[in-house]
């Protein structure tokens, strides 16, 4: 029996390896070191067996290469909401990471953070076969020990407070929230009003402890915070009933404070002349907002960066460290806020 090798056969099976090695000039076994992204491969011989694989249409086998080393080259990312600004740029950080260090992403989204949910993701995500998975859980769901992380499969979390038991990345929204509240105070308020997120939000929950404890630490009175839902029309609303001797707010997201800022044009009260306003994240629109927004600054890539750094070194070096990285917010002054009237 003899074996078709015509080039009508080999477009329908795809160039093999050694196709490549011998249009390039070299051994199969420097084809697969290109193809694996090995850096034991001089320049010039990388470049021209890169060259045969584009001229000869060859793409290198991911399957059979994840089978030889054991890595897929791919990160799960378990997310319970694609709706608010800090979840999707954190998704956008961790993605470029990922892209960055040659690894691609397979998303899980999941309506509610439940065992029975997350089981379900983590078996559809295995079936995938991911090296690693990073978490994105804004709800108090780790703290209470609800979710359990299978063995042996590397996971970073985000945006909770999973404590010692996990791997895990976030802001400091402590910090953050401390300085929004400090910087109202020291412009001479005397006291903060909150617009606090769902209460079921990690971040939300932390947020609103800061601005509570700054405030007793100075004396200051603590007014009851209002509860918003991350939107600017929660904010919005908000701001149409905000009580008359409220001079300074801080809004734990930009686009609640937005809301409030709008409900206040429309009341007829000047910005920061009447009421000085504080958001949280940064966002992009913050310094088109009227006036440009003061607002905690969010490191998004960096939160990136490190959860995956974390999570590959977990992956590549099979070792595990618990813990939670913190990576630093700071405020960015704009003109929303300024002195209390006399």
């Amino acid at each position: 029996m003899t074996t078709d090798t015509t080039p009508a056969t080999r477009s329908r099976r795809g160039p093999s390896m050694a196709e490549v090695a011998q249009l390039a000039g070299v051994s199969s076994q420097t084809v697969s070191r290109v193809a694996n992204g090995l850096t034991n491969v001089d320049t010039a011989t990388r470049d021209r067996v890169l060259v045969a694989m584009e001229e000869l249409g060859y793409r290198p086998n991911s399957a059979a290469r994840a089978l030889k080393t054991g890595r897929f080259h791919s990160i799960g990312v378990i997310m319970t909401t694609l709706s608010t600004y800090g979840n999707m740029r954190t998704l956008d950080a961790i993605a470029t990471a990922s892209a960055q260090a040659g690894y691609s992403i397979t998303l899980m989204p999941i309506a509610v953070p439940t065992q029975g949910e997350m089981a379900v993701a983590f078996t559809r995500l295995s079936e995938q076969a991911v090296d690693g998975i990073a978490i994105i859980i804004e709800a108090h769901t780790l703290d209470n020990s609800d979710i359990i992380l299978p063995p042996g499969l590397p996971a970073v979390i985000l945006d909770s407070d999973a404590g010692d038991r996990y791997t895990v990345v976030d802001a400091d929204q402590a910090e953050g929230a401390r300085l929004a509240t400090q910087h109202l105070l020291d412009l001479g308020h005397a006291t903060v009003f909150h617009v606090s997120g769902p209460e079921s939000s990690f971040s939300s929950a932390r947020r609103t402890a800061s601005w509570r404890a700054t405030l007793e630490a100075a004396g200051a009175p603590v007014l009851p915070q209002a509860v918003g839902d991350w939107t600017v029309e929660s904010g919005y609303r908000i701001g149409l009933d905000l009580p008359p001797e409220v001079t300074a707010v801080f809004a734990a997201n930009d686009q609640m404070a937005l809301g409030l800022m709008r409900a206040l044009h429309e009341r007829g009260l000047s910005i920061p002349g009447d009421v000085s306003v504080v958001g949280f994240d940064d966002m992009a629109e913050a310094q088109a907002f009227w006036p440009p927004l003061t607002t905690v600054h969010q490191d998004f890539a960096e939160i990136g960066r490190r959860s995956i750094q974390a999570l590959l070194h977990e992956i590549e070096d099979s070792t595990h460290e618990t813990g939670t990285t913190m990576v630093p917010t700071s405020l960015v002054v704009r003109e929303s806020t300024g002195v209390p009237r006399a």
